[in-house]
C-alpha cells in the first residue's frame, strides 16, 4: 500500500516537472503571459520556483530556473533510488 502510493507520488512530481519546464519556456514568450493558461501554469509552479527567485541573475538574466531544476532533479533521483529500495 505504501509502495503504491509513493509510486503515485514519484508520478505527480514527475509530471510537476514537467509543467515546470512548460512554464519557463513560456515565460520567454510575452504574449502568452497573459493567457489564462499561463496563469493557471504561474499559479502551479510559482510558489516552488520563488524559492529561489534572484540567487542566480546576471546581467538581468535570471538563471534562478536552473537551480530550481537541479534541485528537483536531485530530489526526484534520490526519491526514486529509495522507491526502488523498498
Amino acid at each position: 500500500m505504501l509502495h503504491t502510493f509513493l509510486t503515485i507520488l514519484y508520478q505527480v512530481l514527475e509530471v510537476y516537472f514537467i509543467l515546470l519546464i512548460i512554464y519557463i519556456l513560456l515565460s520567454w514568450v510575452p504574449e502568452i503571459r497573459q493567457s489564462r493558461f499561463y496563469a493557471g501554469l504561474h499559479m502551479i509552479c510559482d510558489p516552488y520556483m520563488r524559492i529561489f527567485r534572484g540567487w542566480l541573475v546576471f546581467g538581468g538574466m535570471d538563471f534562478t530556473p536552473i537551480i530550481g531544476f537541479m534541485f528537483f532533479r536531485f530530489g526526484m533521483q534520490a526519491f526514486g533510488m529509495f522507491l526502488q529500495s523498498l
